[in-house]
């Protein structure tokens, strides 16, 4: 019985056992030799639709491709079938030593389906944890003959002064004496007002989000010094002279792989000097300055400069040097509150000198209405008045009044608008072009916050009086005015390039985040498809305005600010002659 029951079920297991080697022997015969030699699918996602499917990478995929393309049928053909290429693995971003190094980002892609150049600058937003996501800048490596050879050559760079000693320091200049009193212990420098170009550049070099990695760079940062390079040729030179060095700029940096990613458009520079030293319409030799700004190139890049244009959309007004360069917190703050308690019994103040050879100029009048005042301090700038040029007479004089003066200068602004709030003083403006449109990165927009705003024509017909309408204004709205304008301090001085304040934003730190905020708003609107396609760029000062809008219509400012039909009027009797009477108020200054 038990030989008779055992001998049936022997051929049985081994008919299961070849039948189950078989079955395998088919599924991995499929596998390998039919799916993996089928060539690519359209969708590379139906590639892992089987247990034992194979893992195959975007470069495989393509070699496959490569390997199989059919007589008569291009490579560009078959890879278009595979999708968007593959999106290249993220560089490793370099810091400076003894900042915290960036992680892995542990969080949700947020990267647009099809693939742009700048997917790695956008991915680092992701990284919760990194405190420079976002806000990476890379700094070209520009030939010396761009920026340090100008400063082996200082005394080259003006023709009246020497601009050696205002170079020194970092570009602060010499430091200044206290003998009066007036400034605080530390941090105060005889800075020139044209020295912006050394003074950012050297803030950059300390910057906490530097990076070697262009591909994850918010923004591109050119140290070029623009204005130094022109001031040393506005005078007897031809226009093949002043143009050298910004058509040699250029020339370098469309060569340049990081200029490719998007036509320069994230990439920026500072020059120390009003933006009509950069905007020569014509070859004429008689003609201001030189083309930088019209450069085909440098329209997508962005300069910001001390005195922007209305009218154009690639420059950006960034506040004139004060004297004022704290190393820490503790210096601003304490200054903030001298500010605060002073006694001012100057109702209103005055420093400059009239414009008799403009028309247009309401200074005379100003003059006037101060001289014919009891509450106003006049300090007239004329010929043979060094006091004009001391920074503790100018200090000392804001310090002591409630208001400042600030009529239009030879262009639209002056230093001393930011001398004045350095002072706690709160300024009076005559024009919309000397702040308001201005500086909109470093001025809250609701300019009545903090400043008050006489139309000139109101000065220029004689109907208002400058002392009536000050005093119209309660002792506790001005109250409230002053502590605004001494709480605009830090974001208006520029801190000591050799050190950097713990928690405040000086002007660096607000203007390079807005840079960074234009580039990041740029790149989200061509993922996005949503650039504005109606803009206009004679009205850039109107979108400077905007919060949340596209659409510009109508404006009570229209008329400061409407132009001649004819652009080279605009350029040879208005911005080109204030730009070249600046620099005979600067020849006067040193005389």
């Amino acid at each position: 019985m038990e030989k008779a029951s055992g001998k049936p079920l022997q051929p049985r297991v081994c008919f299961l056992a070849s039948l189950c080697v078989f079955f395998w022997a088919f599924i991995f015969y499929f596998q390998f030799r039919v799916l993996s030699g089928s060539g690519s699918t359209s969708n590379p996602a139906q590639q892992s639709f089987s247990l034992f499917s194979i893992s195959i990478n975007p470069r495989q995929r393509q070699e496959i491709a490569t390997d199989r393309t059919l007589p008569g049928e291009s490579l560009a053909s078959r890879s278009s079938q595979l999708g968007p290429p593959p999106l290249p693995e993220p560089k490793p971003s370099i810091h400076r030593p003894g900042r915290p190094k960036s992680k892995p980002s542990a969080g949700p892609s947020v990267l647009p389906k099809t693939f742009f150049p700048f997917t790695d600058a956008l991915k680092t937003l992701e990284n919760k944890s990194d405190p420079c996501g976002g806000r990476y800048i890379y700094v070209h490596d520009l030939p010396p003959r761009f920026n340090d050879d100008m400063l082996r050559e200082c005394r080259k760079l003006s023709l009246w002064t020497n601009m050696c000693k205002f170079t020194s320091n970092a570009g602060l200049g010499p430091p200044l004496e206290n003998t009066e009193g007036v400034f605080s212990d530390t941090g105060w420098h005889a800075t020139n007002q044209f020295a912006v170009d050394v003074i950012f550049n050297n803030r950059m070099k300390r910057y906490e989000c530097l990076t070697n990695d262009s591909s994850v760079a918010a923004a591109i940062f050119v140290p070029f010094y623009a204005g130094f390079d022109i001031s040393r040729y506005l005078w007897g030179y031809n226009t093949s002279v002043r143009d050298a060095a910004s058509l040699d700029l250029v020339d370098w940096l469309m060569k340049r792989p990081e200029w490719s990613v998007m036509g320069g458009r994230d990439h920026f520079l500072v020059a120390g000097r009003i933006t009509w030293d950069f905007r020569r319409l014509t070859d004429l030799d008689s003609d201001w300055g030189n083309k930088l700004l019209f450069l085909p190139a440098a329209k997508n890049m962005s300069m910001l400069v001390v005195e922007s244009s209305p009218w154009n959309s690639n420059d950006f007004a960034i506040p004139y040097p004060t004297y004022f360069h704290p190393a820490n917190d503790a210096d601003v703050f304490a200054w903030q509150d001298r500010m605060r308690k002073l006694k001012r019994k100057h109702l209103f103040s005055f420093a400059g000198a009239p414009r008799p050879g403009s028309s247009k100029s309401i200074r005379g009048q100003i003059i006037e209405q101060c001289k014919n005042s009891k509450v106003c301090k006049l300090l007239e700038c004329d010929l043979g008045e060094s006091k004009c040029h001391s920074p503790s007479t100018i200090m000392q004089m804001f310090q002591s009044s409630l208001f400042c003066l600030q009529p239009q200068g030879d262009s639209y602004t002056r230093r001393s608008a930011f001398d004045s709030i350095l002072a706690g003083c709160i300024p009076v403006f005559f024009h919309p072009g000397s702040a308001y449109v201005q500086y909109t990165w470093h001025l809250p927009r609701n300019f009545s916050t903090y400043s008050v705003f006489i139309p000139e024509d109101d000065i220029r017909k004689r109907n208002v009086s400058i002392e009536e309408r000050l005093k119209q204004i309660h002792p506790d709205v001005v109250k409230v005015m002053r502590e605004q304008v001494i709480g605009l301090i830090p974001r208006v001085i520029y801190a000591d390039p050799r050190s950097k304040l713990e928690t405040l934003n000086d002007a660096f730190d607000v203007a390079v985040q807005a840079m960074i905020d234009k580039v990041m708003k740029l790149r989200r609107d061509i993922i996005d498809e949503t650039e504005d396609k109606d803009f206009i760029e004679e009205n850039s000062w109107k979108y400077a305005l905007l919060e949340g809008q596209r659409r510009v219509g109508t404006h009570e400012w229209d008329p400061f600010f409407s132009k001649p039909k004819d652009a080279n009027v605009v350029s040879n009797s208005s911005s080109a002659e204030a730009a070249k009477n600046s620099w005979k108020i600067e020849q006067r200054d040193q005389s």
